[in-house]
């Protein structure tokens, strides 16, 4: 918006300075604000002084959209999505963050995201029996495995990347950031049981960390997501038990969501690459690569280094499943 303000008050003080030029009028001095280099601090610059003036369309950061709270019935199933106002954040190795860093969350960087949607809590077995038709214990009896914590309310784990995305032998899908949901896959059975158009998805690992972080709600950055007190907001190694406890039983962040931090490793859509020191845009991560990016850390082993809000993991690659692996939804503003 500060570009096209800025053209509208060149247009407009072009204007006075040519018919002040051409009458004995008296001339009157136009000043225009000018932003350099992303700053939010204007240049009083006078009309007269500037000859011309070019911006690259590339630096306009995306426009924000108001989006609202919702919640959603899938089978009788209810969920929460909460929105998310876009803005721009520093991703990665940041101050609070202290001697924690792992090299794979440097070098920080800036990123602008437009607005989305990002759900209240990770998916619980409930709502996956409900879209999928079948229940965690039914696949771990099937498995042979062992349980980590069974209820309605209980995170779901044991699935991988690809059941909620679904596998490119079905040909019925939609494709959103890069990543195509196919209707054999958790996210587009939803959709249809929803309805109304809506095109449920995984967060992209910047939209996660975003949201993790508070958005641009958070007054201040913390360690964890929500406190910089981690038995506050996770079930992590040392006071879960060895086990997944049930969904929103910590403190929220700042934008109500629970969880961000423990209980379960989160699915991002993004293939799992190297940061670059480059300002980005709605990032979606590598092109292509063999892992995709997990977040938030668990109540496995690891401790409260793995739960911090810049931690990120590529050890699985999309058939992984672990009793420590969940997600939860995104949805875009449009």
């Amino acid at each position: 918006m500060k570009n096209i303000l800025l053209l509208s008050i060149l247009f407009v003080a072009a204007m006075f300075s040519a018919n002040a030029q051409n009458s004995d009028e008296p001339v009157f001095q136009h000043t225009m604000h000018i932003y350099r280099g992303g700053s939010d601090v204007p240049q009083n610059i006078p009309v007269s002084d500037v000859d011309s003036i070019t911006f690259s369309l590339d630096e306009l950061p995306p426009p924000i959209v108001e989006v609202f709270d919702s919640t959603y019935s899938a089978g009788g199933v209810f969920f929460t999505m909460k929105a998310v106002t876009g803005g721009s954040f520093t991703m990665g190795c940041t101050s609070e963050q202290g001697g924690d860093c792992y090299s794979n969350e440097e070098p920080a960087h800036n990123v602008s995201l437009s607005s989305y949607s990002i759900g209240e809590t990770e998916v619980t077995q409930e709502l996956w029996e409900t879209v999928m038709g079948k229940s965690l214990s039914e696949i771990i009896t099937e498995n042979g495995w062992n349980s980590s914590g069974i209820g309605d309310s209980f995170p779901m784990y044991f699935i991988s990347w690809n059941d909620i995305v679904g596998t490119s032998s079905s040909t019925v899908a939609y494709t959103i950031k890069g990543v195509t949901y196919y209707q054999d896959g958790f996210c587009y059975k939803l959709s249809q049981l929803v309805g109304g158009g809506k095109q449920f998805r995984l967060p992209t690992e910047a939209e996660w960390e975003y949201a993790a972080r508070g958005g641009n709600v958070a007054e201040s950055q913390s360690k964890y997501s929500g406190s910089n007190v981690i038995g506050n907001v996770a079930w992590y190694s040392d006071n879960s038990i060895s086990k997944t406890h049930e969904v929103a039983s910590k403190d929220s962040n700042a934008l109500g969501l629970y969880d961000m931090s423990g209980n379960v490793w989160e699915w991002c859509s993004d293939w799992y690459g190297d940061y670059s020191s480059n300002a980005q845009t709605n990032p979606t991560g590598a092109v292509s690569g063999s892992s995709r990016v997990l977040r938030g850390g668990s109540w496995w082993n690891g401790g409260a280094r793995d739960c911090r809000v810049s931690r990120r993991i590529n050890d699985a690659g999309p058939t992984a499943r672990f009793n420590r692996f969940g997600f939860r939804l995104a949805v875009s503003s449009n």
